[in-house]
């Protein structure tokens, strides 16, 4: 799940971590949860926004000892 010749799913994972870990740093830092101002009128889309990044973490910290089955046989999850 590296490399910007990554997957569609990899790619997808690798925004949600990356946008997981600014609204950490935007809480730590201004004590702003940028998903709850966003979609604060929306508790349920906001509370699924932050399932998908919890799985995307998940498979991130997974990917640190086994590569995505895509991505290793140099073909595309999406073409399957």
């Amino acid at each position: 799940m590296t490399g910007a010749k990554g997957c569609a799913i990899c790619k997808i994972v690798g925004v949600l971590v990356g946008v997981g870990a600014l609204n950490w740093g935007l809480v730590a830092l201004f004590h702003l949860d940028l998903v709850a101002r966003v979609f604060g009128s929306m508790p349920m889309v906001a509370k699924a926004i932050y399932v998908l990044i919890g799985l995307a973490g998940l498979l991130k910290l997974i990917s640190l000892v086994k590569s995505c089955p895509c991505c290793t046989s140099g073909g595309s999850c999406s073409s399957k």
